[in-house]
């Protein structure tokens, strides 16, 4: 369902609103454009785990 039609049902169609956040907060989103942007969210994503423990975002972080 995209932003449009969930926006669309609560305005028309009466569907209850989701209360507080819709989107985590830094939440990036990013179309794939070719090998080279595959390739480098392929990285990302091997190597993301690894740099969660530095993260500011961690709460446990130490």
């Amino acid at each position: 369902m995209t932003t449009n039609e969930y926006f669309r049902g609560v305005r028309e169609a009466g569907w209850r609103a989701v209360r507080g956040r819709l989107w985590q907060r830094n939440y990036y989103e990013h179309v794939i454009r070719g090998d080279t942007d595959l390739e480098h969210v392929r990285d990302y994503i091997v190597g993301n785990p690894s740099a969660w423990a530095d993260d500011a975002e961690n709460p446990l972080r130490g």
